[in-house]
């Protein structure tokens, strides 16, 4: 078994640059349904004009050049390619810090905040398997198993003793690598989901679209036009994005900068990994993160007082704030400043 790791950068074909201007300027647009703008799906209008700038106006090789600042690289654990970002921090004894992104977002929800988390932190944030730079080669990646890859990923590097981060999925991935890395894991730091109850879940109604019974029934469905239409891909993208942070409702703003929705929507499209980074859904991975009492715990938006209640029967929790997070659930892409802060705050109290 490999266990190499080598240099990576981000270099996309100029061709697959040019089919992807390509097949939006032969976009088939359909007619726009009546009603409310969001209420039955992402507006022609809306997405027409986003796509147009993503043809036009979006500048990829600038994203790309900025990932490239960063160190990057490439290794294979259990057969699995994995890609990572690891920024090794000036203070040669500080505590390494492992970041695991959200679905439906990539490597690039961290971009604000690799630089600023180094002055503190040696780096390390992989790709997901299935999610851009690490393409999936197995049908089943689960929660644990994640978990146990990113264990062998630190030891690999050799971080005897670390940090764990993580938003949405990553809040999954990063309190089941204090289960499965005990004696490692120095703490773990997640945005939030703690004390939330899959009644809670069901009262409240979460994914009026109803897209996560859809994944987990019919992937393979909704992968075809994903694979074969950058629009098609953009507008779940999209749609997602703002199902979750409420901007469809009326007088609300966007969050996050179109450029950083639209790099996320390139790494998707250029990597070909839309279809299989929605194959967690389908393997029954998705959910609420799992309770651990066995390292410390901090969260940066836990929501109100009956959370924390809950939260704490099962867990250790030593820190739990709500702060500012610029009105996204993406909270490094809208208020990169204040997870970072967070992240500084929780892990101090551990030195």
């Amino acid at each position: 078994m490999s266990t190499e790791i080598k240099p990576f950068r981000i270099e996309i074909p100029q061709a697959d640059l040019d089919d992807l201007r390509d097949r939006l300027a032969r976009t088939r647009w359909p007619r726009q349904l009546p009603g409310a703008e969001w209420s039955r799906g992402v507006p022609v209008a809306y997405l027409r004009e986003l796509a147009e700038y993503w043809r036009d106006g979006f500048d990829w090789r600038a994203q790309e050049a900025k990932f490239n600042e960063f160190p990057q690289f490439l290794t294979e654990i259990d057969g699995q390619p994995i890609h990572f970002f690891h920024l090794r921090s000036a203070k040669p004894d500080t505590l390494p810090l492992l970041l695991t992104h959200s679905w439906p977002n990539s490597i690039a929800e961290f971009a604000e905040v690799l630089g600023p988390l180094s002055e503190d932190f040696h780096v390390v944030a992989p790709s997901l398997p299935g999610f851009g730079f690490s393409p999936l080669v197995e049908e089943e990646w689960g929660v644990e198993k994640v978990a146990r890859t990113w264990a062998a990923l630190m030891n690999r590097l050799g971080y005897e003793r670390y940090g764990a981060h993580g938003n949405d999925a990553g809040a999954l991935v990063s309190p089941q690598l204090a289960l499965v890395d005990t004696e490692h894991v120095a703490g773990v730091h997640i945005t939030g989901g703690l004390g939330i109850t899959t009644e809670m879940l069901a009262e409240w109604g979460v994914g009026g679209s109803g897209y996560a019974e859809y994944l987990a029934a019919r992937p393979q469905t909704l992968a075809y036009g994903w694979h074969d239409s950058p629009v098609a891909q953009l507008a779940y993208l999209v749609e997602r994005f703002k199902e979750f942070d409420g901007w469809h409702q009326a007088g609300s703003t966007e969050p996050i900068d179109r450029d950083k929705i639209l790099t996320n929507a390139s790494i998707y499209w250029l990597t070909e990994t839309g279809a299989t980074s929605a194959w967690p859904y389908y393997t029954g991975s998705a959910g609420l993160p799992v309770d651990q009492a066995l390292v410390p715990t901090g969260v940066s938006h836990g929501g109100p007082a009956e959370f924390r209640e809950v939260a704490e029967a099962k867990n250790n929790i030593v820190h739990w704030a709500n702060r500012d997070s610029g009105g996204s659930h993406m909270i490094a892409m809208a208020a990169p400043d204040s997870i970072v802060a967070d992240l500084r705050e929780f892990f101090g109290k551990l030195s």
